[in-house]
């Protein structure tokens, strides 16, 4: 079970930067956009907890914000686009299945963004099945996505959540020097290498690397962020193994242990090239907008920072 100890920590920051939104200066009659919230939680340490507590307490008086709620997961190719994109380099392990940037319909979730910064009426927001094809997933048919702003009033705060939204590509020398590094304890240590960045080829890891360039158009849009960091991130992998379990015991199907695994050595690269220019801060040029929280093994917060 997961208790949720970063809502008290969460809910506060975002509503002073809210108030603080809301009354920024602006041409008179232009109406307040939309607050929107960048959420990057390592998979596994919490995050869907902390952003039901979030949602359900933003909803509720004394704030009674209308509030929009989506997984960048949401925004996954469908599963024959993936495929797709598979093939295009089969010896690529970092785009063989959904995870890495490139694999999100990056067009569809900044049309969908873009629908709701402007306050349009019923804007639908896409649903992604991950038990689909055995675990492998697919979009759901439209006549199961959420329809949202049906109303008249229409969403004044926006979270969009995952375990890359944020992340920021590395100029090319360092991308070099990182993977550099990493080849070289891979290397030196053997087995007793726990990372997967020195063991991906370093074209593979370009290739993910420069199609994160495009995820700016999704970071850049936020007003506040929140890191749900980890103490070490090799927890991810017994998280990803618990949380996969749970989804075969709800729905009968997924993947096995072994696939979890190897599901998860696919976006851990990841972890080690962007993590740290994460922490730092994921809005250059805004200060105190980003709230880190970093969990330990058993998810609960050790330490928390305002950068």
């Amino acid at each position: 079970m997961i208790v949720d100890d970063k809502s008290d920590h969460v809910v506060p920051f975002l509503l002073r930067l809210l108030d603080r939104h809301r009354n920024a200066p602006r041409p008179a009659g232009e109406p307040v956009r939309p607050f929107v919230v960048g959420l990057n939680g390592v998979q596994g340490a919490g995050k869907t907890t902390l952003v039901s507590a979030l949602q359900r307490t933003l909803r509720s008086p004394p704030y009674s914000l209308p509030t929009a709620v989506i997984s960048i997961d949401e925004f996954y190719l469908t599963h024959a686009d993936q495929e797709r994109l598979a093939a295009s380099d089969s010896s690529n392990p970092l785009i063989q299945h959904r995870g890495q940037p490139s694999t999100h319909d990056l067009p569809l979730a900044r049309d969908t963004l873009a629908a709701l910064c402007n306050r349009r009426s019923n804007v639908p927001i896409p649903v992604y099945d991950k038990s689909a094809f055995n675990g492998a997933g697919d979009r759901a048919p439209k006549a199961q996505w959420e329809v949202v702003n049906e109303g008249e009033e229409s969403v004044d705060f926006i979270l969009l959540e995952g375990w890359c939204v944020g992340f920021r590509a590395l100029e090319d020398g360092d991308l070099e020097q990182k993977w550099s590094e990493a080849k070289d304890k891979a290397e030196r240590h053997g087995e007793a290498y726990k990372g997967r960045l020195g063991k991906e080829r370093s074209e593979h890891v370009r290739f993910v690397n420069d199609k994160l360039k495009d995820y700016d158009e999704l970071t850049n849009i936020f007003d506040a962020f929140v890191f749900i960091d980890a103490e070490d991130t090799q927890y991810v992998y017994d998280w990803r193994l618990q949380q996969e379990r749970a989804l075969r015991a709800d729905k009968g199907t997924g993947m096995t242990d072994d696939q979890v695994i190897n599901f998860v050595n696919g976006y851990y690269p990841a972890y080690e090239l962007y993590s740290e220019t994460l922490r730092q801060g994921a809005l250059p040029g805004k200060q105190g907008v980003q709230l880190n929280l970093t969990v330990g093994k058993d998810r609960r917060v050790k330490h928390v920072e305002v950068r």
